[in-house]
C-alpha cells in the first residue's frame, strides 16, 4: 500500500503546557513555532507514523522575564538544544476515536519513552479540496528527567515550580 504523507497545518494547530506554580495554582505557556508530519498506509489512520519538532525559543507564558529564564540553562537551554522532538514508535486504538501514542521525546539533548492520549476528531474535505485530520493530544511528563531540573522552595517549604508538566496539543494535518 502506498504511503500517504499529512503535513502539519500550524495556523490550526497549538501546543501548550501547564505547570504548577508554588503548590497553589498552574502557570500556562505555548510554543510559537513547529512543525511536523503523520504518514500512513493510505488513508488508515492507525497505521501513523508521527514526527513534530517544537523550537524551544519560542516558548511563551505572557512573562518575558519567565520565558528568559525557560530558555536559559536552567530549563530548556534553546542556545545549545534548540529543538524538542517527539517520534512515534506506535499508534494504538482505545476504542473508538480514542488512541494511545508512544514515542521518543527529546529535550534538552535527553530521550525518554513518552506515552499520550490522543483523540482523533475526523477527517473532512474543506471547501479547497483539501483532505484534513484533527487530533487532540494530552499527556504528561517530569520535567526534571529531561535535564529541566532547576528547583527553588518557598518559605513553607513547597517548590516554585512543581516537576510534572502537563501537555495539551490541538492539531490539525493536511493530506498531501
Amino acid at each position: 500500500m502506498a504511503a500517504t504523507q499529512w503535513v502539519l497545518e500550524p495556523s490550526h494547530s497549538e501546543i501548550q503546557f501547564k505547570v504548577r506554580h508554588m503548590m497553589i495554582s498552574n502557570v500556562t505557556g505555548s510554543f510559537g513555532k513547529f512543525d511536523g508530519a503523520v504518514e500512513t498506509d493510505g488513508d488508515d489512520i492507525s497505521t501513523a507514523k508521527i514526527n513534530f519538532n517544537v523550537d524551544a525559543d519560542s516558548i511563551s507564558t505572557n512573562n518575558e522575564q519567565r520565558d528568559g529564564h525557560l530558555k536559559s540553562p536552567d530549563f530548556f537551554d534553546a542556545a545549545s538544544h534548540p529543538a524538542i522532538k517527539f517520534e512515534s514508535t506506535e499508534f494504538r486504538n482505545e476504542g473508538g476515536e480514542n488512541y494511545k501514542l508512544h514515542g521518543n521525546l527529546t529535550m534538552r539533548g535527553v530521550t525518554k519513552p513518552v506515552v499520550l492520549d490522543v483523540e482523533y476528531g475526523g477527517t473532512i474535505k474543506d471547501p479547497w479540496g483539501n483532505i484534513r485530520a484533527g487530533f487532540t493530544v494530552e499527556g504528561k511528563i517530569n520535567r526534571k528527567e529531561f535535564g529541566l531540573a532547576w528547583s527553588a522552595m518557598t518559605e513553607t517549604g513547597g517548590l516554585v515550580v512543581g516537576d510534572d508538566v502537563k501537555i495539551h496539543a490541538n492539531v490539525e494535518f493536511i493530506k498531501g
